[in-house]
């Protein structure tokens, strides 16, 4: 087999290894529908053409705005068969951010799907040079979105459907201009180089600006080949891909390493608009029944919060043989990687073997008949989650990377894991260690620095931050690590995020984060915040329900018919519920590493939740700090005003919201 030297000829060599076999599943009404190796390869050469007949040229910039979708993936394929680069965009970027990024990237037109075609419509506006493609089928309700914003058929929009059925034509023309476009789609084939862009991805800008970076078909062939010796994963296999394609982790694994390995992703069905991804995730796993999953902590996280509470449900001595099991399951499995001996192993017998019976495989169900394990990415996996999974037989593998390295640096895997890393560095890359200058001790923390062919170009017109990450062809990550005995690489944080005290003392805030959302009951969202202050503080949303409920059960009265309006006596009780509730985790043995100057000494609470209305989540829902910072600095400020006292007039106004 010849040497693959572009995302292309990767394609090509899926559709000629694996033919027929599925590798898109999508949704149309209430049956599933594949597209094979071979068809993608073809739908995307009319995809092409139909770009080339439009006048796109090499190097042009195309932006897509979408949920995932078998036309997200066939048109990113056929704009780069045209010589064109992808710029992915995340659903959830405001208007004020996506005009940013079309205009800063130069993009000639943008790729939406129904869902977003408003947003992209607003960004663009009628008389913008760029062309809005609508990813989706035609229909009545894009046909009235187009009038709205005066947008026409054939001059600024064009459907996919349409552009496909066009391409097609011309792909099997025998004359007119049909021979003549394929002869030029093969010569830009031809000329393209493993150095040529194929992305500018975004960075989400958690703790500043956004920058483009630019990610050629080396970087991302070297990420493939090398990750995919990491985690192993047979042909054949499927999975239902719940994370956004142009989230790096997801467009890594789902479009190269299925198409290198041989296979198939399904999409959730988002019929009906945005959030009904999320509505039908459910349904559609029991749907496609995956073999493994690719998911961020948030998502594990809210997994394992239903799981228990859905135990918690069903009664005390249900609940009681749960506990007992995961106990026992956690002592069973260890870390993962240094098994227990035999006789501790052996005293987890009975509880286990009764947990893996009667409950166990009722929430392994909730992820499908043939799940075997996960592979999480996109943030820190605490270790209670880990071992959480693994206790009860759906392992999350933790891995770590980041866009700029194409993303992936190591990942765990079912051959070789341990709990609390963040895995092994997959092949033919170098990762480094560093501090004050000098490359640290197994160990010893220091920043993440990586060299190999999978590290970025470059941020796209921003040579000064180029300069500043990419030193001598090494990669300066800016987060925090350090190589265990084991040649484990454990991630601790982010150095732009680190909690500074006020004697100047540094911790990462996501341990903490962490430890509170999988001990607490009522803290939905949680941000840990300290800048030179004299103690720690956290902004939290809250679990309504939860908190009601033990607020009736704690003997205090509010609103319905012979409600009364909460006292300030009450909403003191309240508050100290909630802060007894956050700092829960000190009472478990694994949290006692945190020491007591970080634990949150005080909180704000937030009406709502943080969302991406105001920017301040992003794509993988991680908290973009900054902007949560900025944006509830009154209510920082109201938080450290005098003493460590929550009884504050911010918390009482947001309680007295939450009990309306």
């Amino acid at each position: 087999m010849a040497k693959i030297e572009t995302v292309i000829e990767l394609l090509h060599n899926g559709a000629k290894k694996y033919g027929n076999a599925p590798y898109l599943g999508g949704k149309t009404g209430d049956a599933w529908q594949t597209i094979s190796f071979r068809e993608a390869d073809r739908l995307s050469s009319a995809f092409a053409l139909s770009l080339l007949r439009m006048n796109y040229k090499k190097g042009d910039t195309i932006s897509i705005l979408a949920e995932g979708r078998p036309s997200w993936v066939i048109s990113e394929f056929g704009l780069l068969k045209a010589g064109c680069i992808s710029v992915p965009l995340s659903p959830k970027l405001s208007r004020e951010e996506l005009v940013f990024r079309l205009e800063h990237s130069e993009s000639r037109a943008l790729l939406v799907s129904e869902n977003y075609f408003q947003k992209g419509a607003e960004a663009l506006g009628a008389s913008s040079p760029l062309i809005l493609v609508c990813i989706s089928p035609k229909n009545t309700h894009t046909e009235e979105l187009a009038r709205k914003f005066s947008f026409h058929e054939g001059k600024n929009l064009f459907y996919y459907d349409e552009l496909i059925a066009q391409g097609k034509h011309l792909l099997d023309a025998a004359g007119g201009e049909g021979p003549e476009l394929r002869i030029g789609l093969d010569e830009i084939e031809d000329a393209i180089s493993p150095d040529d862009t194929v992305t500018i991805s975004y960075t989400s800008g958690t703790t500043g600006n956004p920058k483009g970076i630019m990610l050629s078909h080396r970087n991302y062939l070297h990420n493939t080949f090398n990750s995919a010796e990491v985690v192993y994963v047979p042909y054949g296999w499927k999975s239902l891909i719940m994370l956004p394609l142009d989230h790096s982790f997801a467009h890594t694994v789902g479009l190269y390493i299925f198409l290198y390995r041989g296979l198939a992703m399904y999409f959730p069905d988002s019929g009906g608009g945005p959030l009904s991804a999320l509505r039908n995730l459910p349904s559609n796993l029991q749907e496609v029944n995956p073999d493994f999953l690719l998911t961020v902590p948030a998502l594990t996280g809210n997994f394992m919060k239903k799981m228990i509470q859905g135990v918690q449900a069903k009664g005390k001595p249900v609940y009681f043989l749960f506990n007992a099991g995961l106990r026992a399951g956690i002592k069973y499995g260890g870390n993962g990687f240094d098994k227990p001996g035999f006789w501790r192993r052996f005293s987890t017998f009975i509880p286990r073997t009764l947990a893996n019976v009667l409950i166990f495989p009722r929430l392994r169900a909730f992820f499908g008949k043939d799940i075997k394990f996960c592979v999480g990415g996109g943030a820190l996996l605490e270790i209670r989650q880990q071992e959480f999974f693994n206790a009860i037989g759906v392992p999350v593998y933790q891995g770590y990377g980041l866009t700029e390295n194409a993303p992936i640096i190591c990942a765990n895997s079912a051959e070789r894991h341990k709990f609390g890393t963040s895995g092994n560095i997959i092949p033919d890359l170098e990762v480094r260690i560093m501090k004050d200058g000098k490359e640290c001790s197994t160990g010893e923390a220091g920043e993440i620095v990586t060299r190999g062919g999978s590290v970025m170009k470059g941020y796209f017109k921003n040579p000064e931050a180029t300069a500043e990450t990419l030193r001598d062809g090494w990669l300066w990550s800016g987060d925090l690590g350090y190589k265990d005995e084991d040649g484990f690489l454990v991630v601790t944080g982010r150095e732009k995020a680190l909690l500074i005290s006020a004697d100047g003392e540094k911790y990462s805030p996501e341990a903490i984060e962490e430890a509170v959302i999988n001990t607490s009951r009522f803290v939905n969202q949680i941000m840990v915040y300290n800048e030179q202050r004299k103690f720690t503080g956290a902004l939290v949303t809250l679990n309504g329900a939860e908190l009601k409920a033990a607020v009736e059960k704690a003997g205090i009265v509010f609103g319905g018919a012979g409600g009364t309006v909460l006292s300030d006596d009450d909403l003191n009780r309240i508050i100290n519920l909630v802060r007894e509730d956050l700092i829960a985790f000190r009472r478990l043995p694994v949290y006692k590493v945190i020491p007591p100057q970080w634990r949150p000494a005080s909180f704000a609470i937030i009406p709502g939740v943080f969302d991406e209305s105001n920017g301040l989540i992003n794509s993988t829902m991680k908290l973009v700090r900054h902007r949560v910072r900025d944006f509830y600095r009154t209510r920082i400020e109201e938080m450290y005003q005098g003493a460590a006292d929550p009884h504050n007039m911010g918390n009482r106004a947001a309680l007295r919201e939450l009990f309306n």
